[in-house]
């Protein structure tokens, strides 16, 4: 039977990563999610929207690494935000220790990426073995271990108060690379900083479509099916589990490393948080599991609920009040804006259970939606 042709807005991401996303509506979306950020600097003027779009592309490719674990292989992983978080204390201490100079950055980059991927070798062979409840668990004490441990080294790590750093010249605000009287507008270093985020958080995501649509991919989908089926077919589960894993990790530490660079800082609440890998699970889920794509939505969706959607409140509720409306005004406080955060994610994962990907590609809403790549 011929292959589905697909859709003309399809193409372009098709040749570039092998999937396309098969849904006019979710290739709107993608096109205009993927648009705002590349002109944010220039479209939303402040610091407060280059900040978050500058996280939507780091967390974008932080949650696509993550999706790789949990939607490709059913792995259940609470070790992620300890490579995310070795990736942004190599270069932290790089930078610091070196000075601000790009054999600091080189080194940095040197150090976290095999670090990370080494720890995730050896995670996931003395624990992929086992039942997934057991590696979930293992996942969770070797974090635990490590943040603590981050938190003691104080001397090399910065302990609580982490480690801030300055970044190479061509990086810092304070450098024009164009002036505002040639364009109309200026290019300075951390416009740059952001672009340089931006490309490589991309250049990730299609890697990960890559890998995920390769025979590699599917051999991880189908241990997430039916493991003993796989192994009855010949595959090395545990090799190819350990593969994802440390692919997972390297992608994970390299989104460390842009999220140091980006804030010039890493600490234990940047990056080794119990919270980060709770808000990687939400994003996921919000997204759609085994969907790389679902990375980019569910990261952008939660990330501007969390940076917006109090001040939105308070613009509701000062409209409620003087509109004399009763209760409103009380509900739609700003100080409630959890509540609503929480409610906002139930109603996502009530009406979208496959995730927002799953709901574009079948809107009839089928169980196997979620599970498409």
């Amino acid at each position: 039977m011929a292959a589905a042709r697909p859709l003309c807005g399809d193409q372009p991401m098709m040749i570039l990563s092998g999937d396309p996303p098969r849904s006019r509506v979710l290739t709107l979306v993608l096109v205009v999610i993927i648009l705002a950020l590349a002109a944010t600097p220039f479209l939303f003027p402040g610091a407060k929207a280059l900040n978050v779009a500058a996280k939507i592309c780091v967390f974008a490719a932080l949650v696509a690494s993550y999706d790789l674990l949990l939607g490709y292989t059913g792995s259940v992983s609470f070790a992620h935000t300890m490579f995310y978080g070795i990736g942004s204390y190599a270069i932290a201490i790089a930078l610091y220790g070196m000075g601000p100079n790009w054999a600091a950055v080189a080194t940095g980059i040197v150090v976290g990426l095999p670090l990370a991927a080494l720890l995730a070798l050896a995670i996931g062979l003395f624990s992929l073995r086992v039942a997934a409840i057991f590696f979930a668990m293992i996942t969770l004490a070797v974090a635990s271990a490590f943040q603590v441990l981050a938190s003691q080294l104080s001397w090399l790590t910065g302990g609580e108060d982490g480690r801030s750093f300055q970044l190479p010249e061509l990086l810092r605000p304070g450098t024009v690379l164009i002036s505002k009287s040639l364009l109309g507008f200026e290019i300075n270093g951390r416009i740059l900083t952001f672009y340089l985020v931006f490309a490589v958080s991309a250049l990730m995501i299609l890697a990960l479509l890559r890998v995920v649509n390769s025979p590699f991919g599917r051999v991880l989908q189908a241990i997430r099916e039916n493991r003993f089926r796989a192994e009855a077919l010949g595959f090395r589960t545990v090799f190819h589990l350990t593969y994802a894993n440390c692919l997972a990790a390297l992608v994970a530490a390299a989104a460390g490393i842009l999220n140091a660079l980006w804030l010039r800082y890493a600490g234990p609440d940047t990056s080794l948080s119990f919270s980060i890998m709770l808000d990687i699970l939400l994003m996921v889920v919000i997204g759609g599991m085994g969907t790389i794509y679902g990375a980019i939505i569910g990261a952008s969706i939660f990330i501007l609920a969390q940076n917006y959607l109090q001040s939105l409140m308070g613009v509701a509720s000062k409209a409620a009040s003087e509109a004399g409306l009763p209760l409103l005004p009380g509900l739609l406080h700003p100080d409630r804006w959890l509540l609503w955060l929480g409610l906002l994610f139930i109603a996502s994962v009530y009406f979208f259970p496959t995730g927002v990907v799953g709901r574009l590609r079948n809107p009839a809403g089928g169980k196997s939606a979620g599970r498409s790549h």
